[in-house]
């Protein structure tokens, strides 16, 4: 057998939602330039992760991808770069 060696994809984002159990929403904010015109635009998108300690709103943490855990749920939270201020 050969060992397959698959790259997860990691983002980095800030938790905007904690109410759910072992789960967190984060949102990850990209910077891409426009083809036409040059400018940067700030492109966001939320992602939910699962989570097995609390997280407070505000936090900035590295999420990963993993298998789907539910309906939406892909990512897994791997580290907390940044605690919240509450």
């Amino acid at each position: 057998m050969s060992e397959a060696t698959s790259v997860k994809r990691t983002l980095i984002g800030r938790v905007v939602s904690n109410k759910m159990q072992k789960t967190v929403n984060v949102l990850i904010e990209n910077k891409v330039q426009h083809p036409k015109y040059g400018k940067y635009i700030k492109r966001r998108t939320k992602k939910l992760a699962h989570t097995e300690e609390p997280i407070g709103i505000g936090a900035l943490v590295e999420i990963e991808e993993c298998r789907p855990l539910s309906r939406h749920k892909n990512f897994k939270v791997i580290n907390v770069i940044e605690k919240s201020a509450e």
